[in-house]
């Protein structure tokens, strides 16, 4: 059996935070929905498709692991293949109402007009294989059903498939909790050094500290509302306040005095402090400070200055509208907050409006009360027009920012921020960001 994992033209729904990786590795709960998809199949071999300009940034990311992706390869499908759209969400319900398709042959699973699953033999898999080595779009979806003859809808209620980041912020909180009951709870801790005067309210069985993890006096975990897991080599300083259900990375500082609230969701190598809410951070971003983070997805190395906060509900208490594409879109949420790509700085005292988008490896000052191209120096409440982040000070801003901790910016990764840069270039033009030097007055 192989398994291949496929991208689809709604990849866009997910800018900025699909600028820099495939769909499928993005985080919701412990995993991200690659590492869902391989553990729920049975599997000889994965293929991994994604756009072209990915492919060597992840080769050199996960080309050395235990288990071999191949990545774009053509002529590979040679055996009875599961195909999975990426942005399908491996939870137990979504895997138990897909059980029974798995079964079949030469069928394919839809749901809304998206192809979920497609399940094939080995002839039909070669006769496909070609179409996912760019995201599907609705012209090759038509091809495809010409040549899958067998197709079943099923409800979207009955599967976790998001269409934006919101959906994956508004289904992180029970993930994590699902995530954290099938293989944690319940389990003897193995951290380093746990203090004697850190509080459990709740029930004790419901914290898991894995191995290496040092827990300073005086903090607090509370289980009432789920469980909490901290992961390897972890140190919470004293007088946090941590919040189930919550998943805390390998390597990260809980600043002392941190209120890390439900639904929160911390990558390795991060660094937390002020308030964070129902929010998705992945790997090597840091808020050291005072502030507030609530109801957003937040990329890597990016940097949140003191004092920074989002706004995640509207004075009205209406429902949030989000710009996608240049298109208003009611999202039907009460919360959203915002949605920080990679390598994105602010600088002190940002406050930043509901809903937002900021772009890659922009800097913010001020206040942000609109989208955010990316590679764009905002500071329009400062009295500054939008001025463009020259090309060569962000790879060398995320070289300086990588060689803090230890790590060195690669050739693939200059490459793929170049792409992204010239991805982009449009989104800055039509927002009016202008070529010249950025000061303030």
């Amino acid at each position: 059996m192989m398994i291949g994992i496929f991208e689809d033209h709604k990849i866009r729904n997910f800018y900025p935070l699909s600028l820099l990786r495939p769909i499928y590795d993005l985080r919701v709960g412990i995993k991200t929905n690659r590492e869902r998809i391989v553990k729920s199949f049975e599997h000889d071999v994965v293929c991994v498709y994604m756009r072209e300009y990915l492919k060597d940034l992840y080769n050199l990311k996960y080309g050395s692991e235990e288990e071999e992706y191949l990545i774009n390869k053509e002529g590979e499908l040679d055996s009875e293949t599961i195909l999975i759209n990426g942005r399908l969400v491996l939870n137990k319900k979504t895997r138990e109402n897909l059980k029974k398709f798995i079964e079949k042959d030469n069928v394919i699973v839809f749901s809304g007009g998206d192809i979920v699953l497609i399940k094939t033999t080995e002839s039909v898999a070669r006769k496909i294989e070609n179409f996912l080595l760019k995201p599907l779009d609705e012209k090759k979806v038509k091809e495809l059903k010409k040549i899958i003859v067998n197709h079943v809808e099923i409800p979207r209620k009955s599967i976790a498939m998001p269409e934006y980041l919101w959906d994956m912020v508004n289904m992180n909180a029970g993930l994590i909790r699902e995530d954290l009951e099938e293989r944690y709870v319940g389990k003897e801790w193995r951290a380093k050094y746990v203090d004697e005067r850190v509080a459990i309210l709740g029930e004790e069985r419901l914290v898991y500290l894995d191995e290496g993890v040092e827990v300073e006096p005086y903090v607090v975990f509370n289980t009432k509302s789920g469980p909490i897991y901290v992961g390897k080599d972890t140190r919470i300083q004293a007088g946090a306040r941590i919040e189930g259900p919550t998943y805390i990375g390998q390597k990260s500082i809980v600043v002392g005095g941190a209120q890390i609230r439900e639904g929160s969701n911390l990558g390795d190598v991060c660094r937390a402090g002020g308030e964070l809410e129902e929010t998705i951070v992945l790997g090597y971003t840091n808020k050291y400070h005072l502030g507030f983070i609530g109801h957003s997805y937040i990329g890597e190395w990016v940097n949140i200055g003191a004092a920074t906060n989002n706004s995640d509900l509207k004075d009205t208490y209406g429902t949030v509208r989000v710009t996608i594409r240049g298109k208003r879109i009611d999202t039907g949420i009460l919360k959203v907050g915002c949605f920080i790509g990679d390598m994105v700085k602010t600088s002190i005292g940002v406050q930043i409006y509901t809903g937002k988008n900021i772009g890659v490896s922009s800097h913010l000052h001020g206040i942000v009360y609109e989208d955010v191209p990316s590679f764009t120096i905002y500071a329009k409440s400062l009295g500054v027009e939008p001025v463009e982040l020259i090309l060569e000070s962000a790879i060398e801003t995320q070289r300086r920012m990588m060689s803090r901790r230890g790590l060195t910016l690669t050739r693939e990764e200059i490459e793929v921020i170049r792409k992204v840069y010239e991805m982009t270039m449009e989104d800055r033009k039509q927002a009016g960001v202008k070529k010249k030097r950025f000061k303030l007055p």
